[in-house]
């Protein structure tokens, strides 16, 4: 694995460095990593190399937004991706790569239709407040704020009746499954939650925060599998070593980066990237 070519090694880099800048401040950018990694190294030793510098990523994520993370939002999900880990497991043992790429991309696109139609939903004049009674994304019950400091119009609501806890309870518990599955198979797991969140109303930092506690807590949950199977290795953890200093200038990018975009154009590069994700894995 370690007797690259340059080229192969700048395209590693590259990868590496998207790692990071996804982490802090683009959502969705992790999945090209996916892609050039795959294209690479083989498809099992890229899953496991890929693994531990995502962890790094999410380190420096972890500071950077630890104090706006939603932790009602990751307590909720915990179980079920949990399950969805054990499933991704299973799964690995008896598909091919091009069966895992095709179904993950299927799922993708069907999450970011179901978040489209959603949010066009509750964009319509007269709805203002959320049609499934769900609670504004946020660890103190406030509505959560956009780039103006002003709450959403979608987000102002009163508190969730008891249909509208199981509507958020159930799609919690799917998106958990979903995410689960795919990031053990493929570390896809980035843009289901992506969807998540963004069907949520979350803020950026919100969304960020939240984020880097929940993929840090599943990739670390995900080592064990991931050693049983032979993805993580003396060699994969070497090439790591090598690789983690473009992950941390990478974060140190997105710090900056984020820090200048406004609220309109995370989520519409985190829909964007999330579309090319899927058809990078349909093809």
């Amino acid at each position: 694995m370690l007797t690259l070519s340059a080229g192969a090694w700048t395209v590693l880099a590259v990868g590496a460095l998207l790692v990071g800048l996804a982490k802090t401040a683009v959502p969705g950018a992790g999945t090209i990593s996916v892609a050039l990694f795959a294209a690479v190294l083989p498809a099992k030793a890229s899953t496991g190399a890929l693994l531990v510098l995502l962890m790094v990523g999410d380190l420096f994520a972890l500071y950077a937004y630890r104090a706006h993370a939603d932790l009602a939002a990751l307590r909720r999900l915990v179980p079920t991706v949990l399950l969805g880990v054990v499933a991704g497991t299973a799964f690995l043992h008896l598909a091919g790569d091009g069966v895992v790429r095709r179904v993950i991309g299927v799922i993708l696109l069907l999450l970011l239709a179901v978040t489209l139609w959603r949010r066009a939903r509750e964009g319509r004049p007269g709805r203002t407040a959320r049609t499934d009674g769900e609670a504004p994304a946020g660890t103190d019950g406030e509505a959560p704020a956009g780039t103006d400091g002003e709450p959403r119009a979608a987000d102002v609501t009163g508190p969730a009746p008891r249909a509208g806890r199981a509507g958020r309870g159930l799609r919690s518990g799917v998106y958990g499954v979903l995410a689960g599955f795919t990031t053990m198979v493929a570390n896809a797991g980035g843009p289901v939650m992506s969807m998540y969140f963004l069907a949520s109303r979350f803020p950026m930092r919100t969304f960020l925060g939240t984020a880097a506690w929940f993929f840090f807590a599943v990739n670390l949950a995900k080592t064990p599998f991931s050693v049983s199977l032979g993805l993580i290795t003396g060699e994969s953890l070497v090439l790591d070593a090598l690789l983690a200093p473009a992950v941390v200038v990478g974060a140190l990018l997105g710090r900056r980066l984020v820090r200048h975009m406004n609220q309109t154009l995370f989520d519409r590069l985190v829909i964007v990237l999330t579309a090319g994700s899927a058809m990078y894995l349909l093809l």
